[in-house]
């Protein structure tokens, strides 16, 4: 299975509500750098299935390059799914995922 099709596995299996980091996907997905799941997830082409709008950056901060509808599309996602955002944060602590 292809590095990209790993990245969209796990991505798909994130709750809603719930959050994971570049660099988290990148060590399950046994990735080197949480940039290649950047560019992964910024060619994503089913958003519906593939919730990339549930990854934020290793500070819990949204990504500057949303695809899909830049820091305010990837914000409003997430506040509809019950996540309270802080400065363009995500707490860590109260919204990370951490698969079985």
């Amino acid at each position: 299975m292809a590095f990209k099709e790993i990245v969209y596995k796990i991505i798909s299996q994130v709750p809603r509500g719930k959050v994971l980091t570049y660099g988290r996907v990148a060590i399950i997905s046994g990735l080197k750098s949480p940039r290649v799941v950047g560019n992964i997830l910024h060619k994503n082409t089913d958003p519906e299935n593939i919730p990339c709008h549930r990854v934020v950056n290793s500070k819990g901060e949204v990504a500057d390059n949303f695809v899909f509808g830049g820091v305010k599309g990837q914000i409003e996602k997430l506040v509809r799914e019950g996540i309270t955002i802080d400065n363009g944060r995500v707490d860590l602590d109260r919204y990370i995922w951490e698969p079985d």
